[in-house]
């Protein structure tokens, strides 16, 4: 029987191209779910750890930039014995297509899942042109 625990490791993000963190921390990519539906797409992501006060979201050009910061802190009194699961912040980079309406982007956290709306723009959804006979 595989070992369950190497199957559900979290993956280290890259450094972003454009330059280097400033941050000494380990950085994750969170696993996400994109689902597309008729008026919007919705990007569901995993970020254990992290609440609306923690979460960055920013998108410049067509680029959609999630960050969450995870508080590390080990209660008073407490001591770590064993660390299975790997602490750190969060990062994951989209690129978008014109076919999102990037004004009208809405973003939810609850239970460490963040769930974004991207709204299809009008423009580009499918519409229903009719047909007339010529006399």
């Amino acid at each position: 029987m595989p070992d369950m625990a190497k199957d559900i490791q979290k993956k280290e993000a890259e450094s972003p191209e454009r330059g280097e963190r400033t941050r000494t921390r380990r950085v994750y990519m969170p696993a996400v779910d994109i689902i597309e539906r008729k008026n919007d797409i919705i990007v569901i992501a995993d970020m254990p750890g992290v609440d609306e006060k923690s979460v960055d979201i920013t998108i410049e050009k067509n680029v959609l930039t999630l960050n969450g910061a995870v508080d590390t802190a080990i209660p008073e009194n407490r001591t770590m014995y064993g660390n299975e699961y790997g602490i750190g912040d969060y990062q994951r980079v989209f690129t978008l297509t014109d076919e999102v309406d990037k004004e009208k982007i809405q973003a939810s956290v609850k239970n460490g899942t963040l769930k974004i709306i991207l709204p299809k723009a009008e423009a580009l959804k499918t519409r229903k042109i009719t047909v007339k006979a010529e006399a």
